[in-house]
């Protein structure tokens, strides 16, 4: 990929595209080539941004306007998918068809959106239940919360982003949005769409910049209601400590488990671990990273795995056929090949992987007899590398997934439905998948975790109700 010769790509601010008068450099994690140069702001140009974002809710934008400029925005990103696509896959290093993938994703966020834009709604109060309550009626309206602070991270570069600015609309709140440096060119793209589909000035801002700054900036200011974050818990956290007064709302990463018990379909679960656990680099919080298989089947389920894994095609993104790309950037590459150095000289047994190809991207990688007290198990890789372990039965294994800090998502292959039903009580996660991958999600769903993975639900219905507030009616009569 050549270097680009075209002009800087401008911050929005109050329906402005300016330059700061500084710019950031994005690169290819492929091979380094600078794409695209970025406006690149800090904490005045957020505190401008709130200022626009609190004076745009001034003049609301009714419901069933705001609906259909979510409609409209849907269409703009479905007939730019190739454009979007692109775009992800040359700023993230996405595969091109992961990529299509999560720009048609995008579109079902926005649309779903919409209609919770069209029914949000309250609720009615029987007020004469209560011996106090004769002569009077009650009711409860969701009114906006306010400015909405999102901050996005870089493996979904589009579609994360659409999870929090549109049903931050949809619910009447206006957003100052930074998107990560490493990735902001699909949400600078976003934004222009939402100004093509009609959103007025102020509704939507984005602040390409330092996270230190336009973070304290949003932490600074009351009128930032809400923050919403997703990236890495130890962040997360912190930025929850300092915003102790705002609604903060965090979705954050995962050590994900899956379960492979001796009576389960091993094919369909060793397809579901070749795919998921590889798929973007790894990069996702409910990427497959640990698999614990019963005993009486761990050989036979490694005799299924390993050639699906080492049939997987590294590559070049933009290749029509590169199934697994680069991740982000080279520190994250030597991270990661010095966790799986770790583990293998503390007793794991390296089946496939372990270094890099010809072109230094890494190499999918299977882990095996893996302990959970390995850094490739206890904490969360965000790479392409999936661990191995034997267990006794299904008690054993619930242990070992409940036994680090995370609980996002987890999975259980299984034909026995009362093993299966019996998990997903006991297992520790905000979601537990039954003979599919936890790395499923559709768009509609609450998504979210608990423990260190986060205190929210994702998924526009759910994200709406987080973003507006109850206020209670009395009426007498």
């Amino acid at each position: 990929m050549a270097t680009t010769t075209q002009a800087v790509r401008k911050i929005l601010v109050d329906g402005e595209w300016y330059e700061t008068g500084e710019t950031l450099d994005v690169r290819s994690p492929f091979d380094g080539s600078v794409i695209a140069r970025v406006a690149y702001g800090g904490g005045d140009d957020a505190r401008r941004a709130i200022d626009a974002a609190a004076k745009a809710m001034k003049t609301p934008v009714p419901a069933h306007e705001r609906a259909a400029i979510l409609d409209r925005l849907a269409v703009i990103v479905r007939d730019r998918r190739d454009e979007l696509a692109r775009t992800i896959a040359q700023e993230a290093g996405k595969p091109l068809a992961t990529a299509q993938a999560e720009a048609d994703r995008a579109v079902q966020t926005i649309l779903f959106s919409a209609v919770e834009a069209r029914s949000l709604g309250g609720e009615v109060i029987g007020m004469d239940a209560h011996p106090a309550g004769g002569g009077h009626a009650g009711l409860v309206m969701r009114l906006p919360i306010g400015v909405v602070g999102a901050i996005s991270p870089f493996n979904f570069p589009l579609n994360l982003v659409a999870h929090k600015i549109a049903p931050a609309f949809a619910a009447g709140c206006a957003v100052v949005l930074k998107p990560a440096g490493a990735t902001p060119l699909s949400a600078l793209l976003l934004a222009q769409a939402f100004e093509e589909a009609g959103q007025p000035a102020g509704w939507l801002n984005v602040v390409v910049g330092k996270s230190s700054e336009i973070g304290d900036a949003m932490i600074a200011d009351e009128r930032v209601r809400l923050i919403t974050f997703t990236g890495s818990s130890e962040v997360g956290w912190k930025l929850r400590e300092r915003a102790s007064r705002k609604k903060v709302s965090l979705e954050l990463g995962n050590s994900t488990p899956v379960i492979v018990l001796a009576d389960a379909d091993l094919d369909k679960a060793a397809a579901a671990v070749a795919t998921h656990g590889y798929s973007f680099a790894g990069q996702s919080c409910i990427s497959v990273q640990r698999v614990y298989v019963e005993d009486s089947a761990y050989n036979a389920f490694v005799e299924k795995v390993r050639p699906k894994v080492e049939a997987l095609v590294t590559g070049d993104p933009l290749d029509a056929g590169t199934q697994v790309g680069p991740v982000i950037d080279e520190g994250n590459r030597d991270r990661i090949l010095s966790w799986v150095k770790e583990a293998v000289s503390g007793g794991a047994t390296l089946i496939t992987g372990g270094e890099t190809d010809d072109g230094g991207l890494l190499r999918p990688t299977l882990l095996g007899d893996v302990d959970l007290d390995m850094k490739v198990a206890c904490d969360e890789v965000f790479g392409p590398v999936v661990t191995l372990a034997r267990v006794r039965d299904l008690d054993e294994a619930v242990e070992q997934a409940n036994g680090t800090g995370y609980g996002l998502q987890a999975g259980i292959f299984t034909s026995n439905i009362h093993k299966a039903l019996q998990a997903t009580r006991v297992l520790e996660f905000g979601g537990v998948t039954v003979n599919e991958a936890p790395t499923y999600r559709a768009d509609q769903m609450p998504y979210g975790g608990v423990k260190e993975s986060g205190n929210t639900r994702e998924g526009p219905k759910y994200a709406v109700h987080e973003m507006t507030e109850p206020r209670l009616v009395i009426i007498g009569y």
